[in-house]
């Protein structure tokens, strides 16, 4: 149970730092507007930091369920709890959102670009085309979760991978690389928690003028980073170090 509340704990601190900066740069009425893509790219990376550092000497800060596939696939996790890792990630995301809507209440308000409002809870692509939609958080994810299992200190073994507090700078240089190697194309979700339960929570709270969630797109930031995980964890034990 501690090792949910804290994927729980950890997650959420991802989501508000990270959709924190979102929002901070794009609703009306903020002091960062001029953050742009670096700033966004730099604030994941600390965001994934935080939500590592908090997380990992209790649950291995996995803070996404396409890591907790990764690691279940190449026999590192146990499978039997991936269910509640994917729920307590879930509801972290949630929390996380919920707590960036109430920091940024009065810009909510304020702002009628109903993508803007999206943008602060979940990802949407650049050029919407599905099928490469896909391709592109399929590599971003295998990229991400590759690099997490060396950065734990992964070798060919019987032994459990998961990250210590000293493995969360690494990581969150990793996902800097990532966001601004990879992240043009989908606003690189590489993490379905970090899409879906925002998504969700956009759906449900009471922000004037919000529009749908574009629940259309909603597959692509989900089943993109499960094959990525996968296909990484694949890699890895083909490795064979």
């Amino acid at each position: 149970m501690q090792a949910y509340i804290f994927e729980f704990i950890g997650t959420g601190m991802l989501i508000l730092l990270g959709n924190g900066i979102v929002a901070n740069l794009v609703l009306k009425g903020t002091k960062g507007s001029d953050s742009g893509w670096v700033g966004i790219s730099l604030a994941w990376g600390i965001s994934v930091f935080v939500g590592v550092f908090i997380s990992a000497d209790v649950s291995g800060a996995h803070l996404n369920p396409a890591v907790t596939v990764g690691l279940a696939t190449a026999g590192k996790f146990d499978w039997s709890l991936v269910p509640g890792y994917f729920v307590a990630q879930i509801l972290g995301a949630m929390v996380g959102n919920f707590l960036v809507f109430l920091t940024y209440k009065k810009q909510y308000e304020i702002t009628e670009d109903k993508g803007a409002i999206l943008a602060t809870f979940s990802t949407s692509p650049a050029i919407r085309s599905p099928f490469w939609n896909l391709v592109t958080e399929i590599i971003g994810t295998f990229a991400l979760v590759f690099g997490v299992f060396y950065i734990a200190g992964g070798t060919i073994s019987d032994e459990p991978v998961s990250l210590g507090s000293l493995d969360a700078l690494p990581v969150a240089l990793l996902v800097m690389g990532i966001g601004f190697g990879l992240g043009g194309p989908t606003g690189y979700a590489i993490n379905p928690a970090r899409d879906l339960g925002p998504r969700i929570a956009h759906s449900i709270l009471p922000i004037k003028g919000k529009g749908d969630s574009d629940w259309g797109y909603a597959w692509v930031p989900v089943v993109g980073p499960i094959i990525g995980g996968a296909l990484a964890a694949l890699a890895y034990l083909a490795v064979g170090i």
